[in-house]
C-alpha cells in the first residue's frame, strides 16, 4: 500500500508499506489481526520477511495444536502458545490480536469492552510527523496538522536536525503540545545536546538511546527536566517494571505489535497505572486493521496523553477496512460501537492489494 506522503525516520524513509494481515477463522466468524513490523529490520529485529515465516511455521501451528486437544476459553490464553519463541512479539501479537477480534465478534460485543476499556468514548489523537526535505516544509505539516484538530504534534529527530528545527517549530507554534522522538539515534555522550531540548518545554522525548537500552536512559533522565518516554526497548512487563524502578523515563508507549499483544500490553498498562506513570498508544504505519486495535486499546484508563492513531486518509488514499477512520475537528475519534474491532475489512479492496496469501489449517 502507497503512503499518501513518505515517512522519515532516523533510520530511513518509506513510501510504500508491505502489511501482514492475519485472519482467524472459527464457526464461520472471520477476527482479523496486523503484524506491524516493517520491510527492513531497523525499528527492530523483525521484518515482514521473517514474521511471514514465523507465523506460518512457528505460531499459527502451535494454537492449532493447542486448540485441537480442548477449545481456548479466552484469546488471553493464546499467549502462552508461543510464549517460548524467543523474540518475534509482533509475529505473535498480530495472530493474537486476530483472537482478540475474533472472540469479541463471537461474542458480539465491541473489543474494547472485552480487553475492559470503555473510559473514553472518544480517544484523543495525535499525530507523527516524519523528518522532512527542509524545515519550512515540517513547518507547513504542522500548520495543516493543527488546523485538522491534532491535539498534540510529535516530530522526528535526528543528529543534525534537531535543536534548530525544534527552536524554529517552537518560534512558530509557541503554544502546541509538542513531542520529540528520536528513535534511537543518540548516545549518553549526547547527554548535553539532549539537554538542550529542556528549553523547549516539550511534552516527552521518545526513545533517545539504543532500541535495548534501559540503564543509561536512568542516567540520561536524571539530568533532563524533559520526561523521558520509552518505546522500543519495553516489550514486556518486566522491563517496563526495570524502566520505573530505576526511573528510566516519565511515560511509557504502549505498542500493540511490540509487546506482543493485548495481553501483555494489559499487563504493562496496569503495572504503568500503579506508578502513576501515564501511557499513550504509538503507531507503526499501520492499515485500518491495526488502527482499528490501537482504538480499542486507547479507551483503558490510563491511556490519558494523545497517541498516534490519526485518521485513515493521512496515510492511505484508501484503507482496506469500512468505514475509513475518521478524526473530528477536536482531533477526537469515536469509539465504534459495533462488535469486534468496531469496522469491517473490504475484502474487495483487500484482494486488489494482495499480493501473497497462504492458510495453515
Amino acid at each position: 500500500m502507497p503512503l499518501v506522503h513518505f515517512f522519515e525516520t532516523s533510520f530511513g524513509r518509506t513510501t510504500h508499506r508491505r502489511i501482514i494481515l492475519v485472519e482467524v477463522i472459527s464457526q464461520g466468524v472471520s477476527g482479523w489481526g496486523e503484524v506491524t513490523c516493517g520491510e527492513n529490520p531497523f525499528y527492530n529485529e523483525e521484518w515482514t520477511d521473517a514474521a511471514w515465516m514465523i507465523v506460518r511455521d512457528y505460531v499459527a501451528p502451535r494454537i492449532l495444536s493447542s486448540s485441537s486437544k480442548s477449545a481456548f476459553e479466552s484469546a488471553a490464553d493464546v499467549g502462552a502458545c508461543s510464549e517460548h519463541i524467543r523474540g518475534h512479539y509482533m509475529a505473535r501479537g498480530g495472530v493474537e490480536a486476530a483472537v482478540w477480534d475474533l472472540e469479541a465478534r463471537l461474542k458480539s460485543v465491541p473489543l474494547w469492552e472485552l480487553i475492559g476499556g470503555g473510559w473514553f468514548k472518544e480517544i484523543a489523537c495525535g499525530v507523527s510527523i516524519g523528518i522532512q526535505n527542509t524545515v519550512p516544509q515540517l513547518l507547513k505539516t504542522i500548520e495543516k496538522e493543527v488546523a485538522a484538530g491534532y491535539q498534540r504534534i510529535k516530530i522526528k529527530i535526528k543528529p543534525g536536525w534537531d535543536v534548530d528545527v525544534v527552536r524554529e517549530v517552537r518560534r512558530i507554534f509557541p503554544a502546541i503540545r509538542l513531542m520529540a522522538d528520536a528513535n534511537s539515534a543518540y548516545t549518553l555522550a549526547d547527554a548535553d545536546r539532549l539537554k538542550a531540548l529542556d528549553e523547549f518545554h516539550l511534552m516527552m522525548i521518545e526513545q533517545p538511546l539504543a532500541h535495548d537500552e534501559i540503564v543509561d536512559h536512568a542516567a540520561l533522565q536524571a539530568q533532563l527536566d524533559t520526561p523521558i518516554c520509552l518505546d522500543e526497548c519495553i516489550r514486556t512487563v518486566h522491563h517496563a517494571e526495570q524502566a520505573i524502578r530505576l526511573q528510566a523515563c516519565g511515560i511509557l508507549n504502549i505498542k500493540l505489535g511490540r509487546v506482543g499483544g493485548f495481553a501483555e500490553a494489559l499487563r504493562i498498562h496496569d503495572l504503568a497505572q500503579a506508578h502513576s506513570i501515564p501511557v499513550w498508544c504509538g503507531g507503526m504505519l499501520e492499515s485500518g486493521v491495526g488502527r482499528a486495535h490501537n482504538i480499542a486499546l486507547s479507551t483503558l484508563p490510563n491511556f490519558v496523553l494523545p497517541g498516534d492513531v490519526s485518521a485513515s486518509l493521512r496515510y492511505w488514499a484508501r484503507d482496506i477496512i469500512t468505514p475509513p477512520i475518521e478524526v473530528s475537528p477536536q482531533g477526537t475519534i469515536t469509539v465504534s460501537e459495533a462488535s469486534g474491532f468496531g469496522y469491517e475489512v473490504d475484502r474487495d479492496y483487500l484482494h486488489h492489494v494482495t499480493v501473497r496469501e497462504e492458510t495453515v489449517a
